[in-house]
């Protein structure tokens, strides 16, 4: 048995060309553009390429991109100053302030100064509380991307049984939220949890979120279980050169003879996240307008 490969390059293409759709029928019928403002504190090159890329898709999409680039040494108060401004910016509908940001600046102090109707990253306490009593929120992208390429493949997931390795506030908690609202029965596992392999081995849903390269083996895998693999991870190459490749927290070459789906790394969940955050954005331009959400781009 060999695995369906869930494309998530091809997915996010489709996801921004529905989000270009609706961004051109909003200027046309309501004269509005949708804007995404991004914040980037500092020169962390990971996050200089990110925030590029962003500006680019967004833009591509047909809406306004608002870039600010602060140096590594701003004080807190001046970055909770600009978020004040755009936070009452009517052009700006969503507001990203990428992370890490340097010592000085309290993350958690900045996400949640940011309006929880413009936090298109879904990380103000207001909607992390929203989404856990499943009332309607901003969702964080990359669980988002997860949960429609799930819905994509499978179509219902009632009843199915999902487990969550990872309990990150970005990616894990929020994940088994949303499969929670879909009725999947869910147990949200990590590096510590006992028999660790054992519980993998019962999830016809295997979102794998903790941060470990090739963490989980292809025998922790059920015989065809969708496996979604979140990790991101440089190692270096197995022929000495120096090299580095990308892998997932999944041993991809074991667990692909074993599943029934799963998501590659590169080209799996990565390109989803871009692509969620500007659905994000027209959803929060939607909701500022009092116009009916764009479907297919929010839960």
């Amino acid at each position: 048995m060999t695995a369906t490969i869930i494309d998530g390059k091809a997915f996010a293409a489709t996801v921004r060309t529905r989000v270009a759709e609706e961004v051109a029928a909003l200027k046309e019928t309501q004269g509005i553009v949708p804007g995404l403002a991004v914040v980037l504190v500092g020169e962390d090159p990971a996050s200089q390429v990110y925030v590029r890329n962003k500006g680019k898709q967004t833009a591509e999409a047909g809406m306004a991109s608002f870039e600010h680039k602060l140096d590594a040494a701003t004080p807190e108060a001046e970055l909770l100053a600009l978020v004040d401004r755009l936070n009452a910016d009517p052009a700006v509908h969503g507001i990203l302030v990428q992370l890490p940001l340097p010592p000085q600046c309290d993350a958690d102090k900045v996400i949640n100064r940011i309006s929880p109707a413009k936090d298109v990253d879904g990380f103000h306490i207001s909607n992390v509380g929203l989404l856990g009593t499943g009332q309607k929120a901003l969702v964080p992208c990359t669980p988002l991307g997860c949960l429609m390429m799930l819905r994509d493949h499978h179509g219902d997931l009632s009843g199915m049984e999902a487990v969550v390795v990872g309990r990150s506030n970005i990616v894990g908690k929020p994940m088994a939220q949303l499969l929670l609202g879909e009725s999947c029965t869910v147990t949200i596992a990590h590096s510590r949890t006992r028999d660790l392999g054992e519980v993998c081995r019962r999830a016809d849903i295997l979102v794998a979120a903790v941060g470990r390269p090739e963490m989980i083996p292809g025998d922790w895998v059920k015989r065809g279980a969708t496996v979604v693999d979140v990790g991101i991870n440089r190692v270096g190459r197995a022929d000495g050169s120096g090299k580095t490749r990308l892998v997932g927290d999944v041993h991809f070459d074991s667990a692909v003879a074993v599943a029934g789906a799963i998501t590659p790394v590169p080209g799996g969940v990565g390109p989803m996240t871009i692509a969620c955050l500007l659905a994000n954005t027209v959803t929060a331009c939607c909701r500022a307008h009092g116009l009916p959400e764009p479907q297919g781009l929010t839960v």
